[in-house]
Parts: structure tokens; C-alpha cells; sequence
């Protein structure tokens, strides 16, 4: 198998975004584990808002949201991940006023992953920090994010 080269470009716009049925923004995530599942990979949010796991908007030209997913822990966190399982939609949680035109609904789709490699530089490592911890301080820094906590529920990483 060839080697696949990773751009050290972010994607930015939402020029390619996938939408669903219902106008929702359709994003894949990545929880990235250690091999033994004992520690999850956070990375800084890129707003305010503390820790969370990467993510972002599946794109068109992507066949697959596993793609997605695997490309956003790339550009977010700078690590080659294997995917071990999906973890199905996540329907967005937010109360309505915290929807905006820059944050509107989405669709979260998370897969479970095995972290290979780490690289020191990414394409958002100038602007993220990336820490491992446990499930329990990643639970607790989720608290306000009940669709990246149901994600990090619905994963095998052991309590």
C-alpha cells in the first residue's frame, strides 16, 4: 500500500460543505484513542471553549464521512489514525439560540479510532494544543458539548 501524503493546508469555507435532507451542516469526528483505550486525544478548540475532539464539515469532494473524519484529525490534532468502528449520527443538541449563520445545525457523525502516529507539525498545530487524557477529564471538559460527550459515551475508551 502507498503512502499516503497529508496536505499541511487547512480546508477553510463552507464552498464544499455537505448539507443533509433538512438544511443541517453534516460533520465528521474523530475520537482518537491510545491502542491500550485507556486515554482519549483533545485538542484546544479553536474558539473559546476550552477542549474538544476534532471535527469538522464532510466536504463533497470526500466519498465517505470516514474520510472527513479521518482528514480533520490530521489538519486539527496532526495524527494518522485507523478507524475501528462508526459510531453513528449524533442529531445536534444545542438550544436554539445558540444556532447561528456561522453555527448552524448540524448532523455529527463520530468514529472510533486507534491513534498511529503523532507529527510534530500540522496544518492547525500553530494554532491548537493537543493533550491526552483520561475519560473522565474529557467528560468533564465536554460537559457544555452533549454531542462530542455522546460521542466520547458511545466510544470504548475505558472509564
Amino acid at each position: 500500500m502507498a503512502a499516503t501524503t497529508h496536505s499541511m493546508e487547512s480546508r477553510v469555507g463552507r464552498t464544499n460543505q455537505r448539507y443533509g435532507t433538512k438544511g443541517e451542516r453534516l460533520v465528521a469526528g474523530i475520537v482518537p484513542l491510545s491502542a491500550d483505550k485507556t486515554k482519549v486525544l483533545m485538542i484546544q478548540s479553536a474558539g473559546p471553549g476550552g477542549w474538544v475532539l476534532p471535527k469538522g464539515g464532510w466536504e463533497t469532494d470526500e466519498p465517505t464521512a470516514q474520510q472527513a473524519a479521518l482528514r480533520e484529525a490530521w489538519e486539527e490534532a496532526g495524527v494518522v489514525c485507523t478507524v475501528l468502528r462508526d459510531l453513528g449520527l449524533i442529531p445536534d443538541m444545542r438550544p436554539h439560540s445558540l444556532l447561528t449563520s456561522h453555527a448552524p445545525k448540524a448532523s455529527y457523525q463520530f468514529f472510533e479510532a486507534i491513534v498511529n502516529r503523532e507529527e510534530a507539525q500540522w496544518p492547525e498545530s500553530h494554532k491548537r494544543r493537543r493533550q491526552w487524557v483520561s475519560y473522565t477529564q474529557a467528560a468533564s471538559a465536554l460537559a457544555s458539548r452533549p454531542e462530542l460527550l455522546e460521542a466520547l459515551n458511545r466510544s470504548s475508551l475505558r472509564r
